[in-house]
């Protein structure tokens, strides 16, 4: 190492490590070859997946699961397009992650020269996808951009961020190597204003039938959250990204139920709706709509979001957990309402909901029940956009907090549940973490149960085999459209698992499916158990 300069490859890994970085996902390639120069040796570990998209999800899934950021490394060109889907998918559910990419030396840039791997506009692509990218000038200021990333997510709408390095300023010298101490850039937090806070503590102090709704916004404020709603003695609702926000099993909860017509019905005859950090966008709402016919209460970090899908009667716009302590102090001791019983409440629309979920979900709840029943209760759940998972592990699988379920729900991506797992199961080693996909996500990232396998993590990933893309082919039998390219040959996914080094089993059904997974979690790697549900007609 002596006879190498120091150079911007060092910068960018003690910025990481001085930001609490332990772990990131990448592919190494010749422009980010200086970044591994210096991850060895570091205190971040490094986890290589099969594709850059694995790495973005898993990232995601380690980010949803610890509340800590989650940071990928690619190469330029190829490597950074490859994790644009996984990076989106974050970006449509406010998730942060940090993507690090070199880019095209500092003068070349939109100079089509055919640089290896040059794109038109590397940077400009990015920064149309994500939050922000930006393209750094020197290496102190490589250095400066990460902190300032992790700095805006304490305060901001946290979103990915990308930033690109100059191959010529990762292998430039760094002046600032031996005296690196961290900037701590000046980013104040938005607070509501005092009148703003004393309408809504007035409207939900003379509540009569309140009803809240908490979304992602909300995950990292659970005690909180929780607080306010049992003050107010009102039901809640949580959209996908809330789910376990409060507990699952808390007699005011209705579960993430915010999508069927019996919980849209409760927040229409509320006199006052409380909704904290959801955009109540129509990923959640499945072309459902909140119509209140009471006051509106919109707490966002985001001010774009207090009025976005449903105008708000009183826009609080501040962090979830400061905005509810401030509610919370205020109605503590002052509450004026003769309130109807919220438990009761909450019991009468649970019944309607369980009966609207089954409509749908019924040929997916008892796997749901079968899989309960032998895994912990804090157990991690990574589900995919598959139907065992958005009419199955939503509404039939109760969550105690937030971070225990893992779905890609604005973007509705599908290959996301395995490398989520893997991000899961990295973040999170003392937990249990269960993939439990459809066969047709599966095949998307099936490559990672190599990473999974490599890194010996087990990790039950149960695959509900209906040989196809089963939402799409109900959509054309639906429209009276000849089914086309749904119908799948798929291989035997317990001989793919073990071909990659872990292990497989092969279930003609349910039976056998918790002693199958009770042997996964005491295995030395991951196992695929591959569930043929293709009799079962969805």
């Amino acid at each position: 190492m002596s006879r190498y300069k120091v150079t911007g490859g060092a910068a960018v890994v003690r910025a990481l490590e001085a930001n609490g970085v332990d772990v990131v996902f990448g592919i190494p390639g010749t422009h980010n070859l200086e970044v591994y120069r210096y991850l060895t040796g570091s205190s971040i570990r490094h986890v290589t997946p099969r594709h850059e998209q694995g790495a973005g999800y898993a990232a995601d899934g380690y980010t949803r699961s610890t509340g800590r950021p989650g940071v990928a490394i690619t190469t330029s060109g190829p490597g950074l397009t490859n994790i644009c889907t996984a990076a989106a998918t974050a970006y449509a559910d406010s998730i942060p992650m940090l993507v690090i990419s070199p880019g095209v030396p500092r003068g070349l840039e939109r100079a089509d020269v055919g640089w290896l791997h040059e794109v038109k506009d590397q940077q400009a692509h990015m920064d149309n996808l994500l939050e922000r990218s930006v393209r750094v000038g020197s290496t102190d200021q490589a250095a400066a951009a990460i902190n300032e990333a992790f700095a805006r997510w304490r305060v901001e709408r946290p979103r990915p961020v990308h930033i690109e390095i100059p191959l010529d300023v990762l292998e430039e010298e760094w002046a600032g190597a031996d005296g690196f101490e961290l900037p701590i850039p000046e980013v104040a937090a938005p607070q509501p204003s005092e009148q703003a806070v004393t309408e809504a503590v007035r409207l939900l102090g003379a509540a009569v039938t309140p009803v809240v709704v908490l979304g992602g916004g909300t995950r990292h404020t659970a005690t909180k959250a929780c607080r306010l709603v049992e003050l107010l003695d009102a039901p809640v609702l949580t959209t996908v990204n809330g789910k376990g926000v409060v507990p699952e099993s808390h007699p005011l909860s209705l579960g993430a139920s915010i999508r069927l017509e019996p919980a849209q019905r409760l927040v229409a005859e509320a006199d006052v709706a409380l909704l904290v950090g959801t955009e109540l966008g129509d990923s959640d709402l499945w072309g459902g709509s909140i119509t209140p016919g009471g006051a509106v209460i919109r707490v966002d970090i985001d001010a774009g979001q207090l009025d976005k899908n449903l105008p708000a009667t009183v826009r609080l716009h501040g962090d979830s957990a400061t905005v509810l302590t401030l509610l919370t102090e205020a109605l503590e001791g002052d509450r004026t309402a003769s309130h109807a019983d919220g438990a009761s409440r909450a019991a009468a629309a649970r019944a309607e909901i369980h009966r609207a979920a089954l409509v749908d979900g019924e040929p997916w709840r008892e796997v749901q029940e079968v899989l309960r029943s032998v895994l912990p209760a804090d157990v991690i759940v990574a589900g995919d956009s598959s139907q065992v998972t958005y009419y199955g592990t939503v509404h039939f699988w109760p969550m105690e907090a937030p971070g225990q379920f893992l779905y890609p729900l604005g973007y509705a991506t599908l290959g996301y549940g395995l490398p989520a797992g893997i991000g899961a199961k990295l973040g999170n080693p003392e937990r249990a973490v269960v993939v439990l996909v459809g066969d047709g996500a599966f095949m998307f990232t099936a490559s990672e149960l190599v990473t999974a396998a490599e890194q010996r993590l087990p990790i039950p990933v149960v695959v509900m085999n209906n040989h196809g893309f089963g939402e799409i082919a109900d959509q054309m039998d639906g429209r009276g459209i000849a089914r086309l390219a749904v119908d799948l040959t798929t291989p035997d996914f317990a001989a793919l698992g073990r071909a990659c080094g872990a292990h497989g089993e092969r279930l003609s059904g349910l039976d056998g499916l918790g002693q199958a997974v009770q042997r996964a979690l005491r295995a030395d790697g991951p196992t695929v158990i591959d569930v043929d549900v293709s009799t079962r007609g969805a």
